[in-house]
């Protein structure tokens, strides 16, 4: 059974805020002023419209976008934000760095350059340690049972050369790479390993592999790969890692998200309508959660069809259809998969988050999770862009969002006269 109202768990001022954000990314009228403003943040490089030089700017975005999907600038700001996050239900967060390497056009021509001399020195100065230093505080503002989030092109340069060339991390990256996966399991957090454009995935693929090799336990893992369901070969890629999982002994790290380049992804590489999506991210997640293979997850040609290696298992998903499949499936008691967890964007779906954290059915409660970044404000401006065109690229699930909040707040004033629980 689900109680009445689940959205009565969050604070006011969070409804207030959910409200006006979705409000504004369903409203035609508002949505492309406010995209436009947004970009234009995010993106310049003139000190009034930089949030962090900026005092007015910075308080009023603070106020409202900041508060609504990120963690804070500093460490007493994210300990404050997770501790209301868990104090609401939540099992954790995944947390992550805003800070983004901004290279120029003529170092994005010339990406080769970095592996060597006076170029990789600079790279690995300005580029790598910092990512690596703020990955490391991330994993240290995270407790135990919580997620880091890394992306590896915010390492710059060589990042991307190697990404792009299907080469390994060079030696200063490796080393960063291996120093955050031993951090973070010494400290009992958990790696999530960001999807990218499609031009740098089957590297970012390599490297995820390479990683769970070397940390992930028999029954537990430590770094999780992302996979797209939209992409037509997804089932392809999961099934040749589980099958080098179960050859390595190791649990494979799943996280299961539809998908975040829509616009910019090859269109062929992806699945013709959103229904073929749905189908396959349920089909997978089915597959992943009864550790049996199906239709939309086949083992490889010649494997063991019986074989099935140890998966932990983040459904990341706004979708509610999506969720109470994976539920159904797991309340039954015959899924092969015990690691699970959800998770959704922090400001985002929260009708659907709060719904699985007052979930009061037979059994053990889901562990939910929310995702969100920490960083000052002008750091976090490029993650507030993307988020605000998600909002644009998924209108429905916008509106619905709003409906919910809506609703709940006309709850919370007949409340006051009695006419509603």
């Amino acid at each position: 059974m689900v109680q009445a109202a689940p959205l009565a768990v969050l604070p006011l001022a969070n409804v207030l805020r959910s409200l006006m954000t979705t409000s504004i990314s369903s409203s035609p009228f508002l949505l492309a002023p406010s995209l436009a403003v947004m970009s234009v943040l995010a993106n310049t490089t003139a000190p009034v419209l930089n949030p962090d030089k900026n005092p007015i700017l910075r308080f009023i975005l603070k106020k409202t976008f900041y508060a609504q999907f990120c963690a804070g600038e500093d460490a007493a700001e994210v300990r404050r934000t997770v501790e209301s996050l868990k104090t609401i239900g939540f099992g954790g967060v995944i947390l992550g760095y805003a800070r983004e390497v901004v290279l120029t056009g003529a170092q994005m021509k010339d990406l080769a350059s970095c592996g060597s001399g006076s170029a990789a020195e600079e790279c690995v100065r300005t580029e790598i340690e910092p990512w690596a230093k703020g990955t490391m505080e991330t994993l240290q503002l995270a407790s135990p049972g919580d997620f880091v989030a890394l992306k590896f092109t915010g390492a710059g340069r060589q990042a991307l050369y190697s990404l792009s060339q299907r080469l390994p991390p060079s030696g200063a990256l490796a080393s960063a790479i291996d120093s955050v996966c031993q951090l973070a399991a010494s400290r009992g957090v958990r790696l999530l390993f960001d999807a990218e454009q499609q031009a740098l995935q089957p590297g970012i693929d390599d490297w995820s592999l390479k990683y769970m090799r070397k940390y992930n336990t028999p029954t537990h893992a430590v770094v999780y790969g992302t996979y797209q369901a939209y992409l037509k070969a997804t089932p392809s890629t999961l099934s040749r890692h589980l099958a080098a999982a179960r050859e390595g002994g190791f649990a494979l790290g799943v996280k299961l998200v539809r998908g975040a380049y829509l616009g910019s992804d090859p269109r062929h590489l992806i699945h013709d309508t959103k229904a073929d999506t749905d189908a396959a991210y349920d089909g997978v997640a089915e597959a992943l959660l009864r550790r049996q293979w199906n239709a939309h997850l086949q083992p490889q040609t010649g494997a063991d069809t019986t074989a099935f290696p140890n998966v932990s298992l983040v459904l990341a998903t706004h979708n509610r259809e999506s969720v109470l499949k994976a539920r159904a499936i797991i309340s039954e008691g015959k899924g092969g998969t015990e690691d699970v967890a959800f998770a959704q964007l922090q400001g985002m779906a929260d009708e659907v988050s709060c719904e699985l954290v007052t979930s009061d059915g037979t059994g053990e409660k889901p562990r939910v999770y929310k995702y969100l970044v920490w960083g000052s404000t002008g750091e976090c401006m490029k993650y507030l862009l993307r988020r605000a065109q998600e909002n644009r690229d998924a209108v429905q699930r916008t509106k619905a969002g709003r409906d919910a909040m809506r609703a709940e707040l006309i709850r919370r004033v007949k409340s006051l006269f009695g006419f509603a629980r």
